[in-house]
């Protein structure tokens, strides 16, 4: 019999699916997969369909959530404009609620609940608005100074689990790159038909971004192992974590890895508002789709809003160098979790699967 019952919310978005197919293949513990679409690959989870803002469906799952011992909080809302979201009331109180609401129903039926890992990112740090102080480290109190549903999510977190023996883990990532489908925030969609889209005029792959910046990502199912492991280390109880590659990138350096990844050559840097143009490529997408017998769905439904997302990641607009965005991980290292990947290698890694899963021609 499984020692462990992870519950998984927000198994369609990119950390939810990743951290279901870590767990998937070690099989040795029961998993749940909470979302309100059911995700193209469960990896051998079972799959729940809930609306986190609804109280009233979070209380008709309670009986799937008996016995959970391990909680990965990464359910998202993001309002239709993206970035500006971020820094909205709503979506701030959305977000909030989401969470009160799955652990107001768990926590009663989880007698032998152990771990509540959450997810947060560099917008802890307010890095949406205004230049990081570098390194970002996570026991700097003046990320506190601006609007953000990280911290009523992370004190609602720490005041519920105070005097109780299970605990938590916050895990903020940089960029993260992997495969998933209608996300607010993946790379590879929106870059893989842009891609596409120049390929079939002939083009080569201009880069569309602004001015560089000195930054960092990660790698989905490396910071799925570390998830993993903050619900096992007695060093990760109650702490907060930043997670990278280990290294760090800028996007004209990397396009060239990017380009061969998707079998083209790197062209010039062309600023393009992705955003704005994706509207014209909608009927070509399907064309593209029919083509080359793609699995993808309709543009639109397999992007979701993160065109938006890619405008802001490579800095569209912008004319000017940036100040590096740059996070300390010695916080993690030394508390046991050491795993590094190189970053060029990584996107050549999500391309190629992309392609040859057949989500991208």
């Amino acid at each position: 019999m499984a020692n462990k019952k992870v519950v998984v919310a927000g198994a369609t978005g990119l950390v939810g699916n990743a951290a279901l197919r870590h767990f998937g293949a070690s099989g040795e513990c029961e998993r749940i997969a909470l979302s309100r679409r059911k995700p193209r690959d469960l990896y051998g989870a079972r799959h729940v369909r809930i609306d986190l803002t609804s109280a009233e469906d979070c209380r008709r799952a309670a009986a799937e959530l008996a016995g959970a011992t391990h909680l990965i909080y990464a359910a998202l809302y993001e309002a239709p404009s993206l970035v500006d979201g971020w820094r909205d009331a709503g979506q701030i109180e959305t977000n909030d609620r989401m969470l009160r609401n799955l652990m107001g129903v768990l926590e009663p039926v989880a007698p032998d609940l152990k771990h509540v890992a959450l997810l947060q990112g560099t917008k802890a740090y307010g890095v949406h608005v205004r230049p990081l102080t570098v390194p970002a480290r996570e026991g700097r109190s003046e990320m506190y100074e601006q609007p953000n549903f990280y911290w009523a999510q992370e004190n609602f977190l720490r005041e519920l689990q105070r005097g109780k023996s299970w605990h938590w883990s916050i895990l903020r990532p940089v960029l993260i790159i992997g495969e998933a489908m209608g996300g607010a925030m993946d790379l590879i969609p929106p870059l893989g038909v842009y891609a596409a889209v120049l390929r079939e005029q002939g083009r080569p792959l201009d880069y569309p971004g602004g001015a560089p910046r000195v930054a960092q990502a990660v790698d989905v199912d490396l910071l799925a192992r570390a998830i993993a492991w903050s619900g096992d280390a007695e060093t990760a109880r109650n702490e907060a974590f930043n997670v990278t590659n280990g290294d760090v990138f800028t996007w004209e350096n990397i396009w060239p890895a990017v380009s061969d990844a998707l079998e083209m050559a790197p062209g010039r840097h062309v600023p393009l508002a992705l955003a704005q143009e994706y509207p014209k490529w909608i009927a070509l997408w399907d064309e593209l789709r029919r083509k080359h017998d793609l699995i993808a769905p309709g543009l639109e439904e397999f992007v979701g809003l993160s065109f938006q997302y890619a405008d802001y990641s490579m800095r569209y607009g912008q004319t000017e160098s940036g100040p590096p965005s740059i996070v300390s991980t010695v916080k993690i290292n030394q508390a046991g979790f050491t795993e590094m990947m190189d970053t060029e290698a990584m996107f050549r890694k999500w391309f190629k699967l992309a392609k040859a899963r057949r989500l991208l021609p």
